[in-house]
């Protein structure tokens, strides 16, 4: 894998050909995995095939803050491990649907921050390319929709080390004013 700073050498169409490679790197990565799973900021829903015929008796499903186990009584889990990010236990649930899928809601404790695995030990998904539904989104008055396109691209930028939206604006106000201002030395100014 070569680091971010050659991605932003490439041109348009390297980029959108390496994009299109990494996601089908990752989509081949989980459609390997032994479940599906989808995420929202706030929870993920995990789906777990079982065998038909299975009822809820049947299953050994453990929910703690940070570890999910899911597997038939008396035999090998089919998932088992330490989960991505902490969860509200209180708040998750499981439920069999139609005796051959398991179903799990994970409440996440930080609703601003995307999971890039389920489990940590399985594949991770580059969650700078999440696109969250659109409907969603657009549900959302403008005034709200605008604060979690914010904190989206907050949460990316700060990801990648850079500077958040309101740092930004800051450095370009105090751009503006060194220009205004260019008898004053702004140095030793720090920008707080």
């Amino acid at each position: 894998m070569s680091s971010n700073d050659d991605y932003d050498k490439l041109s348009k169409e390297e980029r959108e050909a390496r994009d299109k490679a990494d996601r089908e790197r990752e989509a081949a990565e989980q459609a390997a995995l032994p479940y599906t799973w989808t995420q929202q900021l706030v929870d993920v829903d995990v789906t777990v095939p079982v065998p038909k015929g299975t009822r809820a008796r049947d299953l050994n499903v453990v929910i703690k803050k940070k570890h999910l186990t899911v597997g038939l009584k008396g035999k090998e889990p089919i998932l088992d491990g330490e989960l991505c990010k902490e969860i509200k236990v209180e708040e998750s649930t499981w439920t069999v649907e139609d005796q051959e899928t398991v179903l799990i809601h994970l409440e996440k404790v930080n609703k601003q921050q995307w999971w890039e695995n389920v489990l940590t030990h399985h594949p991770k998904i580059d969650t700078t390319k999440i696109q969250p539904e659109n409907s969603k989104l657009s549900d959302l008055d403008g005034e709200t929709r605008g604060m979690v396109e914010k904190m989206m691209f907050d949460n990316q930028q700060k990801q990648m080390g850079k500077p958040t939206s309101d740092e930004l604006k800051k450095m370009e106000a105090l751009r503006k004013f060194q220009e205004a201002h260019p008898e004053l030395d702004f140095s030793q100014a720090k920008i707080s």
